[in-house]
Order: structure tokens, then sequence, then C-alpha cells
């Protein structure tokens, strides 16, 4: 008989990605996945970069580079840190990756022992949570309110919980939930972090999605200690059939990440950093993203006033300023991944929310996204979620 290793008890198949395969189903309104509209990727500017890139030096292209990734594509990353994140760095101080999810990767297993204690708010992103899981830790979920981690509860945690090794955020537009920290809760974490002086995996897959108030500061523009790692990625920004992501982490913590990459993929893909360099050189990003941020911007406020109009009143959600999900509570008798199956009898699918809490619970949660499907199909999917909801309401 086959002898698998202790982790893989840990581990099972991602409801997101087994959703997603339904989700294929060219009839089925989708709000599982944390999906891209398709019609907005720039696809002729990509194909003039990547022309570019081969005819000019498309034998570098196709070749291995080094692990820490193209040199010119880190400038690139580092300058629109600076200007858009507020995070003073350099080509230097960055890795890159095959997505963020593998920078999740890589933090479980540079800083996670079996038994180790990883915090992070409740919800949270759960391909965080299964990335981790692979390292064996215990979770501790930590309260959340409006504004995102609750600081008080993180401290009396902190205080009274032994081999804490990592604390892992999403403080802009937060993966479920929708949710921002405020500008004094990232000041009030980082005093806190100082003082125990715990890693802290910031993940920031969503900070340029905003469509309404003011961009925030990272956590890592106040990290005075070396202690946040930040993640960023085009997946949400570009194309995530890139599969490019990044780590900015001071020297010590990125030279561990970076034997982590030479020992698991060695680097990134060549071509594909050169064709998204060559995108930033030759076209203005920051227009593309523009374009995306008012296309999610009016799916958003469409999604969440149909959500007004049609659910019952015993379900409450967030109304996001930015990113790409909403959140929804229904009244704790109701199972949703039992209703799951309701809804996509009639071809609605929705991520139930008991996957992005890592010890489990909270049955009666779900996450919507509101990127992915155009305008009219919003309206129907959320129309026929209602009646599915009110069918479940005792």
């Amino acid at each position: 008989m086959v002898q698998f290793a202790t982790r893989m008890n840990n581990l099972k198949g991602s409801a997101i990605r087994e959703l997603l395969a339904l989700a294929n189903k060219p009839e089925i309104i989708s709000f599982a996945g944390g999906m891209p509209a398709p019609e907005l990727f720039p696809v002729d500017k990509v194909r003039a970069a990547a022309d570019a890139v081969l005819t000019e030096e498309g034998r570098i292209a196709l070749q291995y580079t080094s692990t820490d990734g193209w040199p010119r594509l880190r400038e690139q990353i580092a300058e629109r840190m600076g200007v858009k994140n507020k995070i003073k760095t350099d080509a230097a101080h960055i890795l890159m990756t095959s997505g963020s999810q593998q920078g999740l990767d890589y933090s479980a297993r540079v800083f996670l022992n079996p038994g180790d204690v990883v915090l992070m708010e409740s919800p949270s992103y759960l391909g965080a949570i299964n990335a981790f899981k692979t390292c064996e830790p215990t979770f501790i979920d930590i309260p959340t309110d409006k504004d995102g981690m609750i600081m008080e509860e993180l401290e009396k945690v902190l205080k009274t919980t032994k081999n804490v090794k990592m604390i892992y955020v999403i403080p802009d537009f937060q993966n479920p939930s929708g949710r921002t920290w405020p500008l004094e809760r990232r000041q009030k974490f980082m005093e806190i972090i100082n003082k125990y002086e715990i890693p802290v995996i910031e993940d920031n897959p969503y900070g340029e999605l905003r469509y309404e108030g003011d961009f925030l500061p990272a956590l890592k523009s106040m990290d005075t200690k070396g202690l946040v790692v930040f993640l960023g990625t085009f997946s949400k920004i570009l194309a995530p059939g890139y599969r490019l992501g990044w780590v900015c982490a001071d020297d010590e913590i990125l030279q561990k990440y970076n034997f982590m990459a030479q020992a698991a993929a060695l680097q990134a893909s060549t071509i594909g950093m050169m064709e998204v360099s060559k995108f930033i050189d030759m076209f203005d990003l920051d227009e593309h993203v523009n374009t995306i941020r008012e296309c999610y911007a009016r799916r958003c406020k469409l999604m969440v006033d149909t959500m007004e109009k049609t659910f019952p009143k015993e379900v409450t959600f967030t109304r996001p300023k930015g990113g790409l999900f909403t959140w929804a509570e229904l009244p704790e008798y109701i199972d949703t991944k039992e209703m799951a199956k309701q809804a996509l009898a009639q071809n609605v699918a929705y991520v139930p929310g008991e996957g992005f809490f890592p010890n489990g619970g909270n049955h009666h949660c779900m996450r919507l996204n509101y990127s992915n499907m155009p305008d009219d199909r919003i309206v129907k999917g959320i129309t026929i979620l209602a009646d599915v909801i009110k069918q479940n309401l005792r």
C-alpha cells in the first residue's frame, strides 16, 4: 500500500478550483472565482510586446535566467511600488515568482515547522490557508470588524500564545470580505508588530483596484525592522495567464525565499517576464488599470445594488470600495455549501464561506465575485440567488 506524507492528510481539493471547473460551462453564471474580465485583456498590445521581445532578444527570452528574475522587470516593479504603495525599495529586494500563490507557498516553507502558529484574519483567503497547511501549522484566526483585523484581539493573542511564527494579512480589499484597513489601524498594527517582532506576510493582489476613496500606504511602507514581506502580482492588473508575481523583502528574509525558489522552481518564466517588462515600456499600464477599475467599479455597484433590492433582510453583506469580492452572511441555520447545490441547479455558482476559516465553521457565509460576469448576467444571477436564499429561510 502506498504511504503518503502526513501533510497530505491536511490537504484537499480547493473548493474554488472545483467550482471553476463547473463554471467553464457557458450556461453557468459564475460568481465563484476571482477571475478578471477576459474582454479587458489587452491582447493586441500583449502580442506587440511579445513580437518585440522575440524580434529583439528572442534567444535570451527562450533561455534560463537568474532566480531573482528579469532585472528590468524588477526595476519597473520597484518604481511602481514606490508610486502606488509608498514602499521605498529597489530591484535587489524583489524576487519574481510564478504568481503570488507561489509566494504564499514559499512563505510557509520559510517560516513554519509543524505545530508552529500562524495568525490570520477571520475570514481569510482560502488559497493561503491551503498553501500554509502543507507545513502543518496551528491556525489562530483573529476576529475582524468592518475595518478588518481587530488590533486589541491581535495583541491579546500575541500576549498569551507561544510559538507564533507568522501573521498573514490582506489589508486592501480583503479576500473574501472586500474590507480595507483604514490608516489608523495599519499604524496600530505596525506598532504591535514592532513590539513583538513577528514576520508579516502582506498580500496585495488587489491594492490598485480601488473604486472610491484614497489609496492607502502599504504596511511594508511603514516597516522599520524588516519584518514585512510584501507579495504582489500582475494577475489582476494585466493577465493571470502570465503567472507572474513577486516578493519584496529585506535582505535576510529575501535570501531565504531565493533559496526556496532555487529548490522549488529555479525561476519564473523568462519570456513571460520579458514580455511584461516590454509591455510596461511600450504601453501605459496605468491607463489599462484605469480601464479595469472603471469596469469593476460599475459591476461592483450593480451587484451590491441588486443584492440590496432582491436579498431578504436577514442577509448582510459588505460594500467594498475596491477589489473583486463581496461577502454575505446568511442566518446561521443555512448551510451555504448545501445551498450551493441548489444554486448550481439553476446555473449560478458562488463559493461557500466555510473554506475561508482555517479551523472550519461559519457554514452560513458565502463569497461573491463581480469582476468576471457582464452586467446582465450579474443582475440575472443575483436575482436567482436571492430566490434560492428565500427558499431556505425558516
